[in-house]
């Protein structure tokens, strides 16, 4: 038996028609799972018998279930899945106006062990799989009853780590036959692997790039991120050039401040040296959450202002996150999974 929500229309498309049946099937069963959220073959009416009898006889529908739901005073909302295999994972909601932006998580665990995100503090069990991705999207709104309008590949796990897997829940999400994201609506965020960028960026799927940054001074970020002792700013740069040239949307860069550690007059300086030559791009400014499994400090308001000032001095564009979801452990590098 095969989990259904693992894949693509055009693998789906394949299987059909490799088995006799219409190719124009895998379309309409995009239809009552994605668009319908219809979980019954036996309810596909406009299917035949004969294909409904060997889908029931050949795949199944997955589920994730929630374990605990909280929401925060800021509207916040964090959902705590256990998968088949007892493992868990958390997806965070963000409600801005009339746009929900869910956090999708792309691991179990983390192994990358950046040293500011609580994600990594668990080790590392395994890559979700395409369907654990994208239930966490279906569950997550028939749970909080909204039509989620945005996705970000920011929860617990590096999503280029899980490459194939991720490349194929995007695809499910943007086809028009499955959830129909519009371009812009999907974002990856990544520590910098190079090469994953690369690919990524050839494949031209209409997603939008976030560089976890944070610092840059190559001594500095290593302390901070530890895949930095393998790939070299120069490197990542390079790659996100090219994915920049190959999307044509602007580059983010997550840059945490912390105080007494990125944000000095030298810190600004090396970063407009290092953005320099690229056309778009925002730099998101994400004042540190505090964690008991860390010593970094939160920067004061003055703090933040004055480096906001200095960003402005080296014209360089930037946006300040508003700190939402510290309550419930649902802020950026909060995640964690931990029941």
């Amino acid at each position: 038996m095969r989990d259904i929500k693992n894949y693509t229309l055009e693998e789906l498309r394949q299987i059909l028609t490799q088995e006799s049946f219409p190719h124009y099937s895998a379309s309409q069963i995009f239809n009552w799972v994605y668009k319908k959220r219809i979980e019954d073959f036996s309810s596909m009416t406009d299917l035949s018998k004969k294909l409904r009898g060997y889908l029931n006889e050949n795949f199944f529908f997955s589920q994730i279930t929630p374990v605990k739901k909280e929401t925060d005073s800021c509207g916040v909302s964090k959902i705590l899945y256990r998968l088949k295999d007892n493992s868990l994972i958390e997806t965070a909601v963000i409600p801005d106006e009339e746009r929900y932006t869910l956090c999708l998580s792309t691991q179990v665990g983390c192994k990358f062990r950046c040293n500011f995100c609580v994600s990594g503090t668990t080790g590392f069990k395994r890559n979700l799989s395409v369907s654990e991705i994208i239930n966490q999207y279906l569950i997550t709104e028939k749970i909080l009853k909204i039509r989620i309008t945005n996705i970000v590949y920011m929860g617990i796990g590096e999503p280029l780590d899980n490459f194939e897997n991720v490349v194929k829940s995007i695809k499910i999400f943007t086809h028009p036959s499955g959830i129909y994201l519009g371009k812009r609506k999907i974002c990856i965020s990544t520590v910098g692997i190079p090469e994953k960028i690369k690919k990524l960026a050839d494949l031209k799927l209409g997603v939008k790039l976030s560089l976890s940054l944070h610092s840059a001074d190559e001594e500095k970020r290593k302390r901070l991120i530890p895949l930095a002792k393998r790939y070299s700013l120069k490197k990542i740069m390079e790659a996100v050039k090219y994915f920049s040239k190959k999307e044509k949307f602007p580059i983010t860069f997550e840059y945490i401040l912390i105080k007494g550690f990125n944000m000095s007059e030298k810190d600004v300086y090396k970063l407009a040296v290092l953005l320099k030559g690229i056309k778009k791009y925002k730099i998101n400014l994400i004042p540190y959450n505090p964690s008991r499994f860390f010593l970094w400090q939160a920067p004061s308001q003055e703090e933040i202002e004055n480096f906001k000032n200095t960003l402005k001095k080296y014209n360089l564009f930037f946006t300040l996150r508003k700190p939402r979801g510290r309550n419930i452990e649902a802020a950026c590098g909060q995640l964690k999974a931990n029941f």
